[in-house]
């Protein structure tokens, strides 16, 4: 399902027909199997330097966020490329950054299969995927190897096998891995398919990863010599009250940015729908008003203090443009870059752009 866009991309010019006749074709793949064979696939082409065949315009519209300028609005969100095995690839598509990871300090294989599964009639999908992947050494190395010189995002986080009493260790060893190679760096405490992982919202548990990371934070910019903005990934599954609580202490440590938001547990939206009770967490269009009402609350509370990357339910320009309009810096895309291709990407800028300039986006 994920190389839909590699392959279609081929095919020059893309258009709206045939991207959704491939997209047919490949949704009768398995999930998984599709994820895997597009990796493989868009890594064959750039082992080879064929991942100019991929390319499509990028459009320039700069803005500056975290002191980084990013070519556009609209990236990838991590989850996607887990391993950085495609940066290449992915960046000819037109983002304006890429975020890869969810990456661990060990191997892991993640939960058992099935653990993916499509929601085509809500244009959504429902993952339990547990954060597999390759280790950061193997996916750092991969980074090394990239041509991309773009903005790259590396998203943390920690083993399952770890205790969450000792996340600190896990996301301080991956932070010191990855802080050279990385834009950016995202601790990702809210994915739900990793036992308690959410439990370091709370504040407790919160204040206590936030100081730790903070700490290494500042000796590793000593170091380096080089300021790599930290950013926190968050649920949309909390109270308003949780989630102006959590603003409040993200601020407090002086937290570069959020993300708003992960996945959902909840499964109101897709009630009766075929895969619509499996576990995990749920993206695409039945994410979007819940994303959103989660973003307002963050971004009213924040006031500009923090940079906000909006995520959840963008499945056409207009999505995107909302996200800006509630408060938003930012916008990244998953699940709507596979149902909608790589013309999503051109239209979120483009509506983004328009919204900037007008104060409203285009319908």
């Amino acid at each position: 399902m994920f190389y839909t866009a590699a392959v279609c991309s081929l095919v020059n010019p893309i258009t709206p027909m045939n991207y959704a006749l491939f997209r047919d074709l490949l949704f009768l793949l398995p999930p998984e199997a599709s994820h895997h064979l597009s990796l493989q696939s868009m890594a064959w082409l750039e082992r080879f330097n064929l991942s100019p065949l991929l390319a499509r315009e990028t459009l320039r519209e700069p803005v500056t966020v975290m002191g980084i300028e990013f070519p556009n609005a609209v990236g990838l969100a991590a989850g996607l490329d887990k391993d950085a095995r495609c940066i290449d690839g992915l960046a000819a598509m037109g983002f304006g950054f890429l975020e890869v990871g969810t990456v661990t300090p060990k191997p892991q294989r993640g939960n058992p299969g099935p653990r993916l599964f499509r929601l085509p009639r809500k244009r959504a999908l429902i993952n339990r995927m547990g954060f597999n992947n390759d280790g950061v050494d193997v996916m750092c190395e991969r980074i090394r190897k990239a041509r991309f010189d773009g903005v790259l995002g590396i998203n943390i986080g920690k083993n399952a096998v770890t205790p969450v009493e000792n996340a600190l260790d896990d996301y301080a060893l991956c932070l010191r891995e990855v802080y050279a190679l990385a834009s950016y760096v995202v601790v990702n405490i809210s994915s739900p398919n990793t036992p308690g992982l959410r439990h370091l919202q709370h504040e407790t548990e919160l204040a206590r990863l936030l100081e730790g990371l903070k700490t290494e934070h500042a000796r590793l910019v000593e170091e380096h010599e080089r300021y790599v903005p930290l950013v926190v990934k968050i649920a949309p599954d909390m109270s308003d009250l949780e989630a102006t609580q959590l603003t409040r202490r993200l601020k407090e440590f002086e937290v570069d940015g959020v993300i708003v938001t992960n996945t959902t547990i909840t499964r109101d939206s897709v009630a009766g729908e075929r895969h619509g009770a499996e576990l995990g967490g749920l993206s695409g269009e039945p994410l979007r008003e819940l994303s959103n009402h989660v973003l307002s609350l963050v971004a009213a509370e924040a006031k500009g203090d923090i940079a906000i990357i909006g995520v959840g339910g963008i499945m056409n320009g207009a999505d995107a443009a909302e996200k800006i309009r509630l408060g938003a810096d930012l916008v990244q895309i998953y699940t709507g870059f596979i149902y909608e291709g790589p013309d999503l990407i051109v239209d979120s800028v483009k509506a983004i752009k328009q919204y900037r300039q007008s104060g409203a986006p285009d319908a």
